[in-house]
């Protein structure tokens, strides 16, 4: 199982640090060549702007839109989230998302830096509900989802977690918390996804 990380910009060693220690194999997504070879993706927290913009320099918008739409795992925390949603509600006019997370999102949600927070969370992982210390700096809020997400985490009634089939995101930090849960659950569904692709193979062969 190989998870790449988006490392065009922004804050990806402790996402890295968090999956190795939960046995991952994980290499830094730079190029679409790279993209070409992992199972899934994180795309950590940064600024959402500038790292709009590298995906198309890069080259990576293209590719990542057809591998997500394909069901390639991905993780987006703050910034990536907004990377990822359909609509910004404060965005500037050069940025634009992938567009392949049906939610609205506000930038700096909850304040800018000065107005960062710290909760207890209490996330619905598919078989347990687990209690995470969350970490909020400069997080988005996520203002409304289409039916097709389902809600895994909740701050006084805004979502935090969310997911809508293979796309994972939350507005917080969990690689900052105080355990794995949110990544286990990512690398579940890179398992998933990487045991379908081999039945896959084995049928057509």
């Amino acid at each position: 199982m190989k998870i790449g990380i988006l490392a065009l910009q922004g804050a990806f060693a402790a996402h890295k640090r968090v999956l190795c220690d939960l046995g991952a194999h994980v290499t830094l997504v730079r190029t679409p060549d790279q993209l070409a070879l992992v199972d899934g993706l994180v795309i950590p927290g940064g600024e959402s702007t500038t790292m709009s913009m590298l995906l198309d320099s890069s080259g990576l918008r293209e590719p990542l839109v057809h591998r997500v739409a394909s069901g390639l795992p991905v993780f987006g925390t703050c910034a990536g989230l907004i990377v990822l949603a359909s609509e910004i509600v404060d965005g500037r006019t050069d940025q634009e998302p992938l567009e392949v997370l049906d939610v609205k999102v506000r930038r700096n949600g909850y304040g800018r830096q000065i107005d960062s927070f710290e909760t207890q969370l209490f996330i619905e992982t598919g078989r347990r509900v687990s209690g995470m210390n969350g970490v909020f700096i400069r997080a988005p809020r996520v203002e409304s989802v289409s039916e097709a997400v389902e809600v895994l985490a909740e701050v006084e009634g805004d979502p935090v977690l969310i997911r809508q089939r293979n796309v994972l995101a939350a507005t917080f930090h969990p690689e900052l918390g105080d355990n794995n849960c949110v990544h286990e659950m990512f690398s579940e569904m890179v398992a998933e996804y990487g045991r379908t692709n081999t039945e896959s193979e084995q049928v057509r062969s």
